[in-house]
């Protein structure tokens, strides 16, 4: 059989045993059900904690749809919602102008985000609510001259306070998410003839928008819960119109329980609503070329239809 070429099949050896299959055992996760025996333990003892404790929950359930309470719900969500559309907006603008390749406009840039992230929310809102302490008088040329304490309400002092704070996150927010579009998508709107601002505004920005949505949507949830130091300024807002009732009848965890549940319910809508931005920018363009064949098609559309 050698001389055909062809080669016997080794032979066994009859001393080998055969080898018995191998059995997998589950490995034992005992931390998982110590946590979870922890974790039933807080939650048990928190439930009897709140059963046995002297709240009725009737006045909770009863404020949670009172005009008053109401009232500073929707105004809650409109300086939550104004005050974040101003962060925005200062936000590209600010770092549109750090990215600048002038230094003195970096400067400005660098100044404003050190400034106001730097110093607390509620120390900004109580110095614009007092701004009339430092400047009597607003005086416009050629349209007139009002009183500081009259323009600023504690509607716009909480508007300018929360605003511009918020800004200056927007700021490095946005920055992260211009520097995340590759060079080349630059490059290749400057060379069909695109201005600087035409290609941020149609170009860079939309595909910058995958990155700076997540942490814009956290930023939002946080707004709506940042919105409750207006409190300490007198805006009418959730927190506010709680204490206004509570201090009549002195049900003031039932209150506080009634604007939790207000702002779980906002804090969950605004998720929602994140989850679906998120979902519609990740559908973005990704690349010059590979996934986006129709980029320069794109490009080409807007050199030949868009103006700055």
């Amino acid at each position: 059989m050698e001389e055909l070429g062809i080669r016997p099949a080794a032979a066994t050896p009859p001393d080998r045993e055969r080898v018995p299959p191998i059995r997998a055992v589950p490995v034992r996760h005992y931390g998982r059900w110590v946590f979870l025996g922890v974790l039933v333990a807080a939650v048990v003892l928190l439930a009897r904690a709140f059963s046995g404790a002297d709240i009725d929950y009737a006045i909770t359930l009863r404020h949670l749809t009172t005009a008053n309470v109401l009232g500073g719900l929707v105004n809650t969500v409109v300086i939550s919602v104004l005050a974040q559309a101003v962060g925005i907006a200062l936000g590209v603008v600010f770092a549109v102008m750090g990215m600048s390749r002038h230094a003195e406009v970096r400067a400005v840039s660098a100044a404003y985000v050190w400034l106001f992230r730097g110093t607390p929310v509620l120390v900004q809102l109580l110095l614009w609510y007092n701004l009339s302490l430092v400047v009597s008088t607003v005086t416009i040329p050629g349209l007139g001259s009002w009183p500081t304490n009259q323009l600023i309400t504690p509607f716009v002092a909480a508007l300018l306070g929360l605003g511009i704070n918020e800004g200056a996150y927007m700021t490095e927010i946005v920055r992260a998410g211009i520097q995340s579009v590759d060079r080349g998508q630059t490059e290749a709107a400057h060379a069909l003839g695109m201005s600087p601002l035409l290609t941020m505004r149609r170009v860079v920005l939309p595909q910058a928008m995958r990155v700076i949505v997540p942490p814009t949507g956290n930023e939002f949830v946080s707004m709506l819960k940042l919105s409750s130091l207006a409190y300490a300024i007198q805006y009418g807002e959730l927190l506010q119109s709680a204490v206004k009732i509570y201090s009549n009848n002195l049900a003031i965890v039932e209150l506080l329980l009634t604007v939790s549940i207000w702002y779980l319910v906002l804090t969950s809508v605004a998720t929602v609503f994140q989850g679906l931005l998120e979902r519609r920018y990740s559908r973005g363009v990704t690349g010059v070329t590979g996934s986006s064949p129709s980029l320069r098609a794109r490009l080409l559309g807007l050199r030949t239809k868009g103006t700055p």
